[in-house]
């Protein structure tokens, strides 16, 4: 789907942004995976992810 090299990686680690609407709350990452500001995420194969909360409302903080 992308055409820099190396190719893209996975889908389940972190790829490249090639479009960000921040504006918006989402960017478009270069496997075809839309990323949301609340972390919930669209797949390319149509798995939606659900957001990753943690108790009080915040999302929580990738490793």
């Amino acid at each position: 789907m992308c055409a820099h090299r190396p190719s893209c990686p996975a889908t389940d680690t972190r790829a490249h942004v090639v479009a960000a609407h921040p504006e918006q709350g989402w960017q478009l990452l270069c496997d075809g995976t839309i990323v949301f500001d609340d972390t919930g995420e669209l797949r390319p194969d149509g798995l939606a992810v659900a957001p990753h909360r943690v108790p009080g409302g915040r999302p929580a903080v990738a490793a």
